[in-house]
């Protein structure tokens, strides 16, 4: 079970949809904490990519490295950060319906330690607040490209 999910439709095709997800640059538009991704590996995004995010915490940079664990295009992919006994696993599913595309997205925080279970209530808790709107976002960045005003 996830420690947190979300779910959105977005009228517009799984290609444009994960295309987008899957562009390093607009991932600050969709998680604003997230000041920049890059790609740390040559090969083309996929299975075994790794990236470096930095992300604004509290008024400081903080970075980690990231890796798609998971990846099938079109349909899904995973991503995990694994950091001082800590594991960040963000899961995306996309599905074609008759309105555009399905969008899930679970986290799960795994930590491992002696107070384990009370900074991982923490933690999860700020990576709710930090991501927990990131699908939000996403539907707003893609449809508003089509709200173009009629004169």
């Amino acid at each position: 079970m996830a420690d947190f999910q979300s779910s959105t439709i977005i009228h517009k095709p799984v290609k444009e949809v994960f295309d987008y997800l899957l562009t390093l640059e607009n991932i600050p538009e969709i998680m604003p904490n997230v000041v920049r991704l890059e790609k740390l590996s040559e090969e083309p995004i996929g299975k075994g990519t790794k990236l470096l995010e930095t992300r604004s915490i509290r008024g400081r940079e903080a970075k980690a490295e990231i890796e798609i664990t998971e990846f099938e295009p079109y349909q899904y992919y995973t991503t995990q950060s694994v950091a001082g006994g800590i594991t960040i696993t963000y899961r995306y599913f996309l599905d074609e319906i008759e309105e555009g595309t399905q969008v899930r997205f679970e986290a799960n925080v795994g930590i491992k330690g002696l107070f384990s279970f009370f900074s991982r209530r923490a933690l999860v808790k700020i990576l709710k607040q930090e991501d927990g709107y990131l699908l939000q976002y996403l539907k707003e960045e893609l449809e508003k490209k089509e709200a173009v005003p009629q004169i």
